[in-house]
């Protein structure tokens, strides 16, 4: 993961977030329970980076993925507003504080 990524979602509030989290969560997992389809346009880099993503982790499809990664995002913003800080532990043992919302 890179800094950078807290841009993207810049102006999409933590609501609007687990709105369409709730959505996509709706379809497919659970039987019987409604479903909503979401459309999302997107630019080609974006789409490259999705099915990268979809290729890296296995997944079965790009809702998978992005179901995965609203899920993360979620618990990561409710760190936030706990105040959490955020770090990360490189393989060589050096811990570096990592800013996910500026």
């Amino acid at each position: 993961m890179h800094g950078h990524y807290h841009r993207r979602f810049r102006g999409m509030s933590a609501e609007a977030m687990r709105a369409a989290a709730d959505a996509i969560e709706a379809a497919g997992e659970e039987p019987g329970r409604a479903t909503t389809r979401v459309q999302l346009e997107m630019p080609p880099q974006a789409m490259e980076r999705l099915q990268r993503l979809k290729d890296r982790t296995e997944a079965a499809s790009y809702a998978e993925v992005i179901r995965n990664a609203l899920r993360l995002f979620e618990a990561l913003v409710d760190e936030h507003e706990k105040g959490a800080e955020f770090s990360l532990k490189r393989s060589d043992g050096e811990t570096v504080a990592y800013k996910i919302f500026v």
